[in-house]
């Protein structure tokens, strides 16, 4: 072979492998006002960065305590939810109603079929996606972009619902190769593959960078190919669950959650709480450290 042949192949080897970026790099594609959707469970270790970056202005997609950690943080001014709960006996997200009442935050009122609709028609670059849920409800009145019409095949009464589409898809995962193609453990997240094929970019972060050989033997098994960056983060969803590896850090949650209810009365535990682990942590191995390695390995997957 010829030197340039030599060059070629090793411009394209380079190429390929530049897909496993840091969580650093990652949180720099998040631009002020952008979209953003945030699988589950969600990749915390990107979603911390973010707060360290203190990006301002975001529409973000997603559901539960990482939504309201985002709010508590103060980088959403919009929020596309189909779920805002809490768990662990707390009905409505703290920092969520807070903002919403307030009108610090946009809600965009749906349900999670009209937000897979609206997420399908992203993909497919259509102008609406029909869907029957809603009808009958106030869902049209409370959110204007819900449109009612009549189907002009069988003449039945349907919601068009506008196209939901993110800059960038934030996703955990348990495997992927140097070139993007992802595996899930136990299938994908809730919604993942909606909020992939709807957005521009997608980074996902895995517990573990494993050989293309090994995705090459079982192609069955990925679950995204060719996500646009890897980001090898383990423990990367904490304090959340990442299946086939560790359950959730149920008291952890229930702490922030705790601080976040009491922010209404006195804001400043809770920034503190922020601070130590949100952003003063210079990366992800600095925020293990102050987790403790004794708390994570409790955290078996039974």
């Amino acid at each position: 072979m010829r030197d340039d042949d030599f060059d070629g192949i090793r411009s394209l080897i380079v190429m390929r492998s530049e897909r496993i970026i840091s969580a650093e790099e990652a949180a720099g594609w998040i631009e002020n006002g952008m979209t953003v959707a945030i699988g589950a469970p969600p990749p915390m270790a990107l979603i911390r960065q973010i707060v360290r970056r203190r990006v301002r202005g975001l529409t973000v997609i997603d559901a539960g305590p990482s939504l309201d950690l985002l709010i508590a943080a103060g980088c959403v001014r919009k929020v596309v939810s189909y779920y805002a709960g809490g768990h662990f006996g707390v009905p409505v997200l703290p920092s969520f109603r807070r903002a919403a009442q307030s009108g610090a935050i946009a809600v965009w009122e749906c349900e999670e079929g009209i937000l897979c609709a609206g997420l399908q028609a992203a993909a497919q670059l259509l102008p609406f996606m029909p869907w029957r849920g809603g009808v009958g409800t106030s869902l049209p009145e409370v959110n204007p972009d819900l449109k009612l019409f009549t189907d002009p095949i069988a003449g039945q009464t349907l919601i068009a619902v506008p196209p939901i589409k993110p800059d960038v898809c934030l996703l955990h995962a348990g495997a992927a190769d140097a070139y993007g193609n992802v595996r899930h453990f136990g299938g994908p997240g809730w919604l993942d593959l909606y909020l992939h094929r709807a957005a521009d970019r997608t980074v996902v972060a895995v517990e573990q960078v494993i050989a293309n050989e090994e995705i090459r033997a079982n192609p069955w098994a990925t679950t995204i190919a060719g996500a646009d960056a890897v980001v090898r983060a383990p423990f990367g969803a904490h304090p959340f669950y990442s299946r086939g590896f560790y359950v959730q850090d149920i008291a952890f949650v229930t702490e922030y959650l705790e601080l976040a209810q009491q922010a209404e009365r006195d804001p400043a535990p809770l920034e503190r709480w922020l601070d130590r682990y949100c952003r003063e942590p210079a990366n992800h191995a600095e925020y293990l450290e102050r987790i403790g390695i004794a708390r994570l390995l409790a955290l078996n997957e039974f």
